[in-house]
């Protein structure tokens, strides 16, 4: 399942860098004591591959989907989005139906500079918001370091 964007390189989300993002989010939620399930999605939000740790809470399955679609819709981190969507933000009104907004979730940039664009995005699940987010973090990490 690669994705690549016409006319803009060769930058692409394709299973290959998406199980080894989730193996990144998996070992680290290892060293955080955490059991989550983890979500990479392509530039249109489309599940590439999900993985869910034995035990981790039910929810995962809709939640960590949810922060990737989420990162790449708004190009943004899911935990940028909390306060945004609070009472009296500018995106108040947004949580709900597949918009996830609290941390969990991050975009991935490819080609930095004038041809900047998310190319896809991941979503970590199941640990508390701050665990979830350092399990995010080190799969983005793969993303970066290729």
């Amino acid at each position: 399942m690669d994705l690549e964007i016409s006319g803009l390189g060769e930058s692409r989300v394709n299973l290959e860098i998406a199980l080894r993002m989730c193996e990144a989010a998996l070992k680290q939620a290892g060293r955080e004591g955490a059991r989550v399930s983890v979500a990479v999605v392509d530039a249109g939000g489309h599940l590439v591959t999900f993985q869910r740790m034995e035990g981790a809470e039910i929810a995962g399955p809709v939640l960590a989907p949810g922060k990737a679609y989420t990162s790449v819709a708004h190009r943004r981190a899911t935990a940028e989005l909390a306060r945004l969507t609070a009472p009296g933000g500018e995106l108040f009104g947004l949580a709900g139906d597949r918009f996830i907004c609290f941390g969990g979730g991050i975009p991935l940039w490819a080609d930095y500079g004038e041809e900047e664009r998310v190319v896809g995005g991941i979503g970590v699940s199941g640990g508390t918001v701050a665990q979830d987010v350092a399990c995010a973090e080190a799969a983005a990490e793969v993303w970066r370091t290729g």
